[in-house]
């Protein structure tokens, strides 16, 4: 059994595709978020089996429930939901497809949050792992950004991102 991680998935959030980069480019380059969101389980299907564990770090779904569900139901792996700030669907509904959720975990001596932790608050860990800020990335070595944009759209090996922190 393998533990993943990942953030930022925005399904069926269709402006999404309408973010830009400091460049200019498109933040996700999709015809449109159908397209998107298949793309998005084709690659976390690709690397976690049913007996994975894998960390959503927050954002997972837009719109409608159902819709969400339909493509949580498709994910491999057992699911933790480490709350974002647009997962705004009752905790029931959340439990339907995710073994637990919560604000914070604490992962082998990193802490898991949607948001970047403050760095006075990493004191106690040895990093934070994180989603929220998308292509953007925090100059200091303690964070780890595991919003999709910067894992190539695929959940990430905890393994991984140890050997990053060694």
């Amino acid at each position: 059994m393998k533990t993943f991680l990942i953030a930022d998935t925005h399904f069926g959030h269709s402006n999404i595709l309408t973010f830009k980069r400091n460049d200019g480019t498109p933040l996700r380059d999709f015809p449109d978020i159908y397209t998107h969101d298949e793309y998005l389980i084709h690659r976390w299907n690709s690397v976690v089996s049913a007996e994975d564990k894998v960390y959503h770090l927050g954002d997972v779904g837009f719109k409608s429930f159902s819709k969400l569900a339909y493509i949580l139901e498709r994910l491999n792996g057992r699911k933790v939901l480490i709350k974002g700030n647009h997962d705004g669907f009752k905790l029931s509904q959340y439990h339907q497809y995710f073994t637990d959720v919560r604000g914070t975990h604490q992962l082998d001596k990193f802490i898991l949050s949607h948001i970047p932790i403050h760095p006075q608050s990493l004191s106690r860990w040895k990093g934070n792992i994180h989603g929220h800020v998308h292509d953007n990335t925090l100059s200091d070595s303690l964070y780890i950004n595991v919003s999709v944009e910067n894992i190539n759209y695929t959940p990430i090996d905890l393994e991984e991102i140890k050997e990053r922190f060694k």
